[in-house]
């Protein structure tokens, strides 16, 4: 299985005995948006509601905290997902939510885990068939491993400061960037990390909300002044959007990434870190 499926391969491929979709979707809060409420609306045939709003660590002192090993499997085993599952990742938000989902899975040894190109926007604008509800499903164990997704933390990027080993890659909108819009979380700096490359996650997408081909990511990269070639940290927000240029860096190929969890939600906020603005 690829990283990315089409709608039509999914559609071609719901029902075998070791696929599972789940749907990753999760919404900022200032939409107004019920991932949940909305799953039960209408969901891909056989999905199952990952809710990845939840799948944090709660104790963790920054948004989105990472989760830890035991909380992703307990996870995935009440979804039924065991170790040899197939799963297919999709999502219904303007914030692409499902790359997350990818970056989690991968961080503990999800091997066959691919995002549906598109999300369930392009397969409900195809006119394919939806459910409601949500079925029981028998629970599964999950055994978590050592995955190839890397993270670095607040002291990783302010050491890298001072003897730049990364590239730090920034996946917001250029307004935000810049300094120039405000952010949407009361208490946070405008602004960006010194030195950190601006490709917004959404110029990597076409309209139809699939992933733009491999030479058109590779050119957003590149005009932005990254060297695929060297190592790379990404951030964003608050650890969520970051995992779209994560996702379309691994489609091209590049190994030596990470991302900065606490992103700006967390170095915005810290009076101590140095901001940069234009």
């Amino acid at each position: 299985m690829d990283s990315l499926v089409s709608t039509d391969w999914l559609a071609d491929t719901l029902g075998a005995a070791d696929l599972v979709v789940l749907d990753a979707s999760m919404h900022l809060a200032d939409t107004g948006r019920d991932a949940r409420a909305e799953f039960l609306a209408a969901h891909i045939p056989g999905a199952r509601f990952l809710d990845l709003a939840t799948l944090i660590d709660p104790q963790g002192a920054i948004e989105n905290a990472f989760p830890d090993a035991a909380t992703f499997a307990a996870r995935l085993g009440a979804l039924g997902v065991g170790d040899q599952e197939r799963i297919v990742l999709y999502d219904d938000s303007a914030i692409r939510t499902s790359a997350r989902a990818w970056f989690v899975a991968r961080a503990f040894g999800v091997r066959e885990v691919a995002i549906l190109d598109g999300g369930l926007g392009k397969w409900k604008a195809e006119g394919r068939a939806v459910e409601t509800g949500a079925e029981a499903v028998l629970p599964a164990r999950f055994s978590p491993a050592v995955g190839t997704a890397r993270l670095r933390d607040k002291a990783d990027l302010i050491a890298n400061l001072d003897a730049p080993a990364a590239q730090v890659i920034d996946a917001r909108g250029a307004p935000r960037f810049a300094g120039g819009a405000p952010e949407p979380r009361p208490g946070i700096a405008p602004g960006h990390i010194p030195g950190s490359r601006n490709v917004p996650y959404a110029t990597l997408f076409a309209a139809d909300g699939t992933y733009k081909p491999a030479a058109d990511l590779r050119t957003a990269f590149e005009t932005a002044g990254v060297d695929l070639g060297r190592p790379i940290v990404a951030t964003c927000g608050s650890g969520v959007t970051a995992c779209a240029l994560l996702f379309a860096l691994d489609r091209l190929g590049v190994k030596d990434m990470a991302l900065y969890d606490g992103s700006w939600a967390e170095w915005g906020a810290d009076p101590a870190t140095p901001k940069e603005v234009g």
